[in-house]
């Protein structure tokens, strides 16, 4: 099948990629030039673990390529995937402009059938107002051409991108006629080899699927960060307490761990847009209300611990942080718990030295040559003469380190551990003041 995706971000890279690697031809489109010849070239423009290999490959194959041509975008794919951004607008709605743009430049060149899938992350009533763009243009010119609209959410791990789209435990799809629904039946009928996976639903339901799936994972976490605020109260372990949950099936283990916050690019933004949604509609939603307050609180909480030990004046002391990403195995920064830790800890004073195994650009793109701030090469030279080590995102480098080493290197031996890494009693037999988030 020929296939057009608009946007070569996040999503619209790995879905085009994947959708390439089982037989398809793909050409992705994006407006910024710049962009293109960097892909054209053999680059990357974002971080996940196999992709890179995956492109090169494909493009090689004959299967993917790139441009700026909207026209020829439009006139190559049968199917129009929209994997555009939908940035957060000033009151935390999702910013449509992108969609609406794709839609309008869909309506404006189509010389026959399309399907025009909304594959970003929309509010419910986006693929109606897709539709309608469309349909205006084409009046506009003129003529009558057919077309359907549907929705597909994306359901994507950062880090395991590929592996979800390759081996997905489901595929949403949303539409209200046969033809479309037939047509990605068969886009997606290589990944359902196994079993059938496929979801099928109104469109609307689809659309809020995505935004109800995300929530109810963030409500899992700060659920557990709040809980293990209570443990530290209480005297009671938080990992004992994520076990004994974690064993009832109709729980499972699944987002229970506690620690210093989610971010990203997906949990925060769709959460208040779902808000707005909400609030739009005349309903509250109060669990993501609490949801959302309960993360800005955990993502300040191993900086107060650090104030807690060293006093609210942190001038002439040094921390090294480990870990820069909202998660492992990505470069994404975004509403990042590191980035709330850093401000605090240089507003009270401090000098901070990172080291993060993939988001040291991103992070030099933010923090630039910001006073107090500095990037390390690896993880034992950020702890040279540290006052303490906080651990802020659990890459698997972190998990067994050398603590007889890392005491030799630091000014003085306190961790403060944002993931719950290591078993207390192991690095304060070595000697060090260990403060984890949630266990005694």
């Amino acid at each position: 099948m020929k296939i057009a995706m608009i946007g070569t971000g996040y999503v619209g890279l790995v879905t085009g990629a994947c959708l390439a690697e089982v037989g398809n031809e793909v050409l992705c489109l994006d407006i910024d030039a710049r962009k293109i010849d960097l892909l054209a070239s053999g680059g990357v423009p974002i971080y996940e673990p196999g992709l890179e290999d995956l492109l090169k490959r494909n493009v090689a194959e004959g299967r993917l390529s790139f441009t700026a041509d909207i026209e020829a975008s439009v006139a190559f794919g049968e199917i129009q995937f929209i994997a555009v951004g939908t940035p957060p607008d000033e009151d935390g709605s999702a910013d449509l402009r992108h969609v609406v743009e794709a839609a309008r430049n869909i309506g404006r060149h189509m010389r026959g059938f399309k399907l025009v899938v909304d594959k970003s992350t929309v509010p419910v009533g986006t693929a109606e107002r897709v539709r309608n763009v469309i349909r205006e243009e084409l009046c506009s010119r003129g003529v009558d051409i057919e077309y359907s609209v549907a929705s597909n959410p994306e359901f994507l791990k950062e880090g395991a991108a590929l592996a979800d789209f390759m081996r997905p435990d489901r595929i949403v799809i949303g539409s209200d006629d046969e033809k479309a629904d037939q047509l990605l039946r068969r886009l997606y009928a290589p990944f359902l080899r196994n079993h059938d996976r496929i979801v099928s639903m109104d469109i609307r339901s689809a659309e809020l699927t995505k935004y109800a799936a995300n929530a109810m994972l963030a409500t899992r976490v700060s659920f557990m960060n709040e809980l293990a605020l209570l443990s530290e109260k209480l005297g009671a372990d938080i990992e004992c307490v994520r076990r004994g949950i974690g064993s009832d099936k109709r729980i499972g283990y699944h987002f229970l761990y506690a620690g210093c916050g989610y971010g990203g690019s997906c949990f925060p933004k769709d959460i208040r847009a779902l808000r707005v949604m909400a609030r739009e509609g005349g309903i509250a939603l109060r669990i993501l209300d609490a949801v959302e307050k309960a993360n800005e609180t955990q993502k300040n909480i191993l900086a107060a611990k650090v104030r807690r030990r060293f006093g609210d004046n942190l001038s002439g002391l040094s921390f090294a942080l480990w870990g820069l990403a909202f998660k492992p195995n990505t470069d994404d920064m975004r509403e990042a718990p590191s980035r709330s830790i850093m401000e605090s800890l240089l507003r009270h004073g401090a000098t901070v030295s990172a080291f993060d195994p993939a988001a040291t650009a991103e992070a030099l793109r933010l923090y630039g040559e910001r006073p107090g701030v500095s990037f390390a090469s690896d993880p034992m030279d950020a702890i040279k003469d540290a006052d303490a080590l906080l651990i802020v995102t659990e890459w698997k480098a972190f998990q067994c380190p050398n603590f007889q080493a890392m005491k030799s290197l630091m000014k003085q031996p306190v961790i403060f551990d944002g993931r719950n890494l290591y078993e207390p009693s192991i690095p304060r037999e070595q000697g060090f003041e260990y403060f984890p988030i949630g266990r005694p």
